[in-house]
């Protein structure tokens, strides 16, 4: 049923089926809570992540959702259809340049979990490379009988032989670290090894590892982040691992990491008070020294340069640097004292740095154009930065793949939501040739992608993507999903994406992306206009883009879906609680609801520089007003929301959407729930698992928004 005039006269049946499947789970029907210690939240049993109340009733959600989904004719399509896209050998294999090797990471049919490998540059650039796997996932899970998932490896320059490798349990961030010898592609007896927890390393030398982790009782902050950074030296406990920085437990956290250049390979200490600001230190000798840059800056070493990427304007050497612009100045020079930065890029109000790489000699920059990808490539000569433009088609996004830091070639990328991704190498002598593009996945054939901007309530112009067929008619009648995701800095740029394609786009449907603030589209302004008190302004930016559409007859509130995950998720609940009658879908996805303890769950204390702190009033007093776990009403009329997330989520807690859904249902609202058991903060670590999350998706979508 998609219209709203039918939500009501449904609603009792389907409370009746959720109320009976809850009963039968074991779970109560109702919110009667017997043991929870906050009398103002009948929910927190939902919040025990494994616990076997929480987990029956998650079951019964589970299994009255797929029921009412797999039932739909068009599910089996839509996934076989994804799995199809998902296990393709037809997708480009992104290679990863370490030393002399090309290394791939690779999931398809047969294998689910993934293969780590590796190939020469001679039969990768080929077009029929030939393998070497380093490590199978499934192999491995299959033997030691747990779900692994590969969270990536750092190995050792400049032989890159040991490699410390990185396993997660379904996918969570915690993973399990383990000393993996590819010569013999063998674990190391009585290597380095980590257990579970949130762990970063780097190698100093053979023998020695830089380790953040879990050490013990008291060694972590409030977000659940290691605050310890220790040196480990082989044949040594880690207990007796030497300290060499040590962070508040109320800090963000504390990670280590290294930089290879040309010049050395750095030794790298983050510390993070919040999430927005820290201090990097280098390992130099046997002492930490800081780069002393504004704590908001990202630095970075990049041959004998230091390269720093500003968030806020810098008065520093007698010269005002503008916000987000890249500075640089050689690394000695700095130690020694001097500050004499030279400007790289300024971005102006239409324009932002979206990331910063290096080859041995030149800084690649990555840069949006109203949000339209660019790369630009700058080397140092006689004292000024010179750059030029890498070719590429328009309305796309460009960025930098991977680079090897001893030499000029690396490997970018363009996409655009009709184009495929392709595949592109420039080459030392400053050439540039296409690799590979992905195959067509779905009919892109008279599709029309389109740039707007819709006025906010203050009156900013926010962007947005619509994709669309030729010719739509502006009637009111096109089912259209609009994304959105408005955080962090983070950006929504175009990209091709198979399963819209074919899931969305070739069944009528019309893709909107908006670029609202709070992202990083327009540089750390537009990221900052939306952060703490001003949070409002994100959901605005996405209200107005939604009455666009609407006012303009691309589509009307009942053939209006939208959708978001993890912080986008929270605005679409927000979205929902506060504009129900603007939407007739809401696929709520791995989300933060309840702002009232969302500090107090898993890493979310170190999002209060984001959102602000709930348990200071006059912080709550914004916060609450937008919450959508606090604005829930009995009495509204709200479209059926798909709530998603995952079992294994260790970044965002599941009680988010387990308790929303549930008081939701228990007000009497009717919601689809499905929790994946793996996942981590994601759709799943299978190609199987995500294919269902994307047929649940989008059956769902279709089910509510199409005629």
């Amino acid at each position: 049923m998609s219209t709203r005039s039918g939500r009501k006269a449904v609603r009792a049946a389907v409370q009746s089926i959720l109320a009976m499947a809850a009963l039968a789970a074991g779970a109560p029907a109702h919110a009667q809570q017997e043991t929870a210690p906050d009398p103002e939240d009948a929910y927190l049993w939902l919040e025990d992540v494994e616990g076997e109340r929480a987990l029956d009733w998650v079951e019964a959600r589970n299994r009255e959702s797929l029921a009412a989904l797999e039932s739909q004719p068009v599910y089996d399509s839509i996934f076989r259809e994804a799995l199809e896209i998902l296990s393709s050998d037809e997708r480009i294999a992104y290679p990863s340049i370490m030393g002399d090797r090309l290394y791939n990471f690779w999931t398809d049919d047969e294998h689910e979990r993934g293969i780590w490998r590796r190939t020469t540059w001679e039969s990768y650039l080929s077009g029929e490379p030939e393998w070497e796997v380093l490590l199978d996932i499934d192999a491995l899970a299959d033997e030691e009988g747990v779900p692994w998932a590969y969270g990536g490896a750092s190995c050792l320059p400049p032989d890159h032989v040991r490699c410390m490798v990185r396993l997660s349990r379904g996918g969570a961030d915690a993973t399990e670290v383990r000393e993996l010898d590819l010569r013999t592609r063998t674990f190391v007896e009585d290597g380095f090894f980590l257990p579970e927890a949130k762990s970063s390393v780097a190698w100093r030398s053979g023998d020695e590892l830089l380790v953040s982790t879990d050490f013990g009782d008291g060694t972590l902050t409030t977000s659940g982040y290691p605050r310890l950074a220790k040196l480990w030296r082989r044949g040594t406990s880690l207990d007796a691992a030497e300290t060499l920085f040590e962070a508040a437990g109320t800090d963000m956290g504390v990670w280590v990491g290294s930089l290879e250049t040309a010049e050395r390979t750095y030794q790298i200490v983050s510390h993070r008070p919040s999430f927005f600001e820290g201090t990097t230190y280098v390992l130099e000798g046997d002492s930490l020294r800081a780069v002393d840059v504004p704590a908001d800056a990202d630095p970075m070493l990049v041959g004998d340069q230091l390269v720093v990427y500003l968030r806020s304007e810098w008065e520093v050497g007698g010269a005002t640097h503008p916000q987000g612009a890249v500075v640089a100045m050689p690394y000695q020079a700095f130690l020694a004292g001097e500050r004499n930065f030279h400007v790289v890029v300024a971005p102006d109000e239409r324009s932002t740095v979206e990331g910063v790489s290096s080859t041995r000699d030149y800084l690649l920059v990555s840069v949006l154009e109203n949000v339209r990808g660019e790369l630009w490539r700058y080397r140092l000569e006689n004292g000024e930065w010179v750059g030029d433009r890498i070719e590429a088609p328009e309305l796309g996004t460009v960025g930098v793949s991977s680079s090897d830091p001893h030499t000029n070639r690396f490997f970018f990328t363009y996409s655009s939501y009709t184009q495929p991704n392709t595949l592109y190498l420039a080459a030392e002598d400053g050439s540039v040739r296409e690799v590979r593009q992905m195959l067509e996945m779905f009919d892109a054939e008279g599709l029309v992608v389109e740039q707007h901007e819709a006025a906010s309530s203050d009156g900013t112009r926010i962007p947005f993507f619509i994709v669309h067929r030729e010719g739509m008619a502006h009637d009111g009648t096109n089912p259209t999903l609009l994304y959105a995701y408005g955080g962090f800095q983070v950006s929504m740029t175009p990209g091709y994406n198979a399963i819209v394609g074919r899931s969305w786009l070739e069944r009528g449907g019309v893709y909107v992306v908006a670029n609202i603030r709070g992202g990083g589209e327009f540089g750390p302004a537009w990221h900052r206009a939306a952060m703490k008190e001003n949070r409002q302004r994100a959901y605005d930016d996405f209200l107005a883009v939604a009455e666009f559409l609407v006012d303009h007859g691309v589509t009307s509130p009942e053939h209006l879906g939208i959708q978001g995950g993890s912080n986008g998720g929270l605005l679409v609940g927000a979205a929902m609680t506060q504009r129900p009658d603007l939407f007739d879908a809401v696929v709520i996805q791995v989300p933060l609801l309840d702002m009232r303890r969302y500090n107090k769950l898993l890493a979310g204390a170190s999002w209060m520089a984001e959102y602000g702190n709930p348990d200071d009033p006059e912080e709550w007093a914004y916060i609450r007003e937008y919450s959508p776990y606090q604005n829930v009403d009995p009495d509204a009329d709200y479209p059926v929301p798909l709530f998603y997330t995952t079992t294994r989520d260790d970044r965002v807690h599941p009680g988010h959407a387990r308790k929303m859904a549930a008081l939701m249902s228990d007000m009497g609202h009717p919601v689809l729930y499905y929790e994946n058991t793996e996942g981590g903060h994601g759709a799943g670590v299978t190609p199987e698992q995500r294919a269902r999350m994307y047929a649940i998706t989008y059956t769902y979508l279709l089910d509510r928004l199409r005629d």
